[in-house]
């Protein structure tokens, strides 16, 4: 199993501790440090893991204060593991980086005036308490629809379904949304003025830096705390990200 799947094998051996009892109902988990360290794997990783668990009811993570068992898991329970939000933000790098780069050579003014709207409109959504991602969503969408092609317009479109219909997707990305991490303005408004000025490299640049930092948010969304210390721990998962894309 490659190394981006390791979350998995840690969320079974951890519902295997609950079924076997090691943890009881109320208790809190060990700290993602001591998980860390007793798999030897990432804290990210035992994120991804936490997340899984937490999809499916047995546990609750509380920021800034750990994994709560909720549940204990009965005969019928088996780990079942949908799209990361990880995998889907990596899947989102590849597709909408290349996408933005044809789009810098197809892209008409209508579609910059469309783009340029809609940055207005992220940066007024960011300020809606009910968490609405609608114009962040149709800002990307419409730089597919800039590409011409509408097979890469309906690939972006369905990457952007499963952010909402992968019960793990979702989840990291409410937890990040209550965390009060939005879409950044300015990494978008990069993206068109690379877009603006008919340049794909920068568009592609452009791009991969904004959803690279979505990654940063995703990773650092339910703990804010040891930021240093977690980003040395992912930076071989965005190193290959990198060399996926280059």
């Amino acid at each position: 199993m490659g190394q981006e799947r390791l979350y998995q094998d840690l969320a079974r051996a951890l519902l295997d501790d609950l079924a076997q009892g090691r943890y009881l109902v109320g208790t809190r988990l060990p700290a993602e440090r001591e998980l860390a360290a007793v798999h030897g794997v990432s804290r990210p990783t035992v994120r991804e893991a936490m997340i899984a668990l937490e999809v499916q009811g047995l546990i609750e993570v509380r920021v800034g204060s750990g994994a709560y068992v909720v549940r204990l898991p009965g005969a019928g329970d088996i780990p079942g593991f949908g799209i990361s939000a990880f995998e889907l933000t990596e899947a989102r790098l590849l597709f909408e980086g290349e996408a933005a780069a044809l789009a810098a050579t197809q892209v008409s003014a209508q579609d910059l005036a469309e783009i340029e709207a809609l940055i207005v409109e992220i940066a007024r959504e960011n300020q809606d308490p009910s968490g609405s991602v609608e114009a962040d969503r149709a800002f990307h969408l419409a730089i597919a629809r800039a590409t011409r092609n509408q097979a890469i317009y309906q690939a972006v479109e369905q990457l952007w379904t499963l952010r909402f219909s992968s019960p793990e997707a979702s989840l990291l990305h409410e937890k990040a949304r209550t965390a009060n991490i939005k879409p950044v303005v300015d990494e978008h408004r990069a993206v068109l003025d690379a877009l603006r000025a008919g340049d794909a490299a920068a568009a592609r640049t452009a791009m991969r830096a904004h959803l690279s930092a979505v990654l940063d948010s995703l990773l650092f969304a339910t703990e804010e705390r040891a930021l240093a210390e977690a980003r040395r721990a992912v930076q071989a998962k965005r190193d290959r990200y990198r060399s996926a894309t280059t």
